[in-house]
């Protein structure tokens, strides 16, 4: 019962964090492509510095958290940077599921490597797994698309008195 509540509070925690941010859709998909782009190459790394602070005891545990950090560290980043944004809150709640959606498939395979799953959360661990190269390639694609449609903020000048 634990892993689920753990779970469900990582999902309520990606979708409030992109839902409040207003960032669009795009700029984050990107981020978590490049963040599962760099998790595999600095992963040891970071799993050995997670490790060496003593915060977390060497094990499985130790490395799905610092996969999983190396992940999500580009797209926060880029929560908290100014850029492009959802105007109104149907595009919003729309961006931040499908942020959601695409960072439960990048995490899928590190936090499935230390949990066993059972009972209905196992049946939504193995659909994910099963579609996990589909979500990623729509994902990423419609991260692309999102950040190709967006138009730029207008900037006003100011005038200089």
């Amino acid at each position: 019962m634990s892993i689920i509540v753990i779970l469900l509070i990582l999902v309520v925690a990606l979708f409030a964090g992109a839902f409040l941010s207003k960032r669009r859709f795009g700029l984050l998909g990107l981020g978590l492509a490049a963040g599962a782009i760099i998790s595999p190459i600095w992963g040891d790394t970071a799993g050995f510095v997670l490790s060496s602070t003593g915060l977390v005891k060497e094990g499985p545990l130790v490395n799905v958290i610092a996969l999983s950090a190396l992940i999500l560290i580009p797209p926060v980043l880029i929560m908290f940077h100014r850029g492009y944004s959802y105007k109104h809150i149907f595009g919003r709640i729309i961006g931040a599921l499908l942020f959601t959606l695409l960072a439960v498939a990048f995490l899928i395979g590190p936090i499935g490597a230390a949990l066993t799953f059972s009972g209905p959360v196992a049946g939504v661990y193995n659909w994910l797994i099963a579609n996990h190269e589909l979500i990623v390639s729509v994902g990423v694609a419609v991260a692309l698309a999102d950040l190709l449609i967006a138009k730029p903020a207008h900037k006003t000048e100011r005038k200089h008195r």
